[in-house]
Formats: structure tokens, C-alpha cells, sequence
């Protein structure tokens, strides 16, 4: 019944812990002369959106949410747009629940349409504090 939006438009999101844009991970717009993609997902070239810094030599780059709170139900959506380059390795998500120590990969997409925009919604069933 309650959502927050994040958009990259003024900062990096309060869902997103400040310290783990880590690995090369940046706030651009398409504008800014970097290449693909050239716009945000609804075609806005001024938008801003993360993108992986194109000289990064890391083989992973994280991204963590900061800690989401259990609902009523125990059932969270998080929504996210996300582009698949000619690139591109393996986008994952995972969920880390506080009770444990290890990750659980929840979905992953390794982009056989290149060059586009996708995006997907994913489901989290959890009655405790977790990260994503």
C-alpha cells in the first residue's frame, strides 16, 4: 500500500546505500557523451540513470539496497529498468535476509535482445529485515 519511487533525477536514492555505488557505478544521463543508451527508459535524454563507468575492469559491480523493512503481508515488489548492451554480462538480483549470512540469487537476465531497455518486476516474500 506504500511505495517509494527512485529515479536518480537529485541523487542516488535513499534506497540505495551511498557507500556501494561502488565498482565503477555512476549517475549519468544520456546527454552526457558516453555512449549507449543516449536516454532514460520513457525516451528522456536529460534523465538520469546508473550506469557501469565503461573503463571498469571489474569482472562484478554491486549495488544494495538500503535495509527494507517486512510488510503486513510480507510481500514487497520492487519495479527497476535496466539496459542490456552488446556489453553486457549477467544482471542478478539477490536477497539477504539479516537472519542470514549468505545471498539468494531471485532472478537474473543475461540479455539476448541487446541494446534496449527491459524492465521487470520482482516479488520478495520475507516477514524480516532484509537487502536486496
Amino acid at each position: 500500500s506504500t511505495w517509494r519511487k527512485c529515479d536518480f533525477e537529485t541523487d542516488t536514492c535513499k534506497a540505495l546505500h551511498k557507500l556501494n555505488l561502488q565498482s565503477g557505478w555512476i549517475r549519468r544521463s544520456g546527454r552526457s557523451g558516453m555512449g549507449p543508451p543516449y536516454s532514460d527508459h520513457n525516451g528522456n535524454h536529460s534523465a538520469y540513470f546508473l550506469s557501469l563507468f565503461p573503463e571498469t575492469q571489474s569482472s562484478s559491480a554491486t549495488l544494495r539496497t538500503s535495509v527494507l523493512l517486512p510488510t503486513d503481508e510480507g510481500v514487497c515488489q520492487i519495479t527497476f529498468h535496466y539496459w542490456i548492451s552488446q556489453m553486457s554480462g549477467t544482471l542478478t538480483a539477490g536477497i539477504q535476509k539479516h537472519s542470514e549470512d549468505t545471498i539468494t540469487n531471485i532472478w537474473q537476465d543475461s540479455g539476448d535482445l541487446q541494446n534496449q531497455w527491459r524492465v521487470k518486476t520482482i516479488t520478495i516474500n520475507s516477514t524480516e529485515k532484509y537487502e536486496v
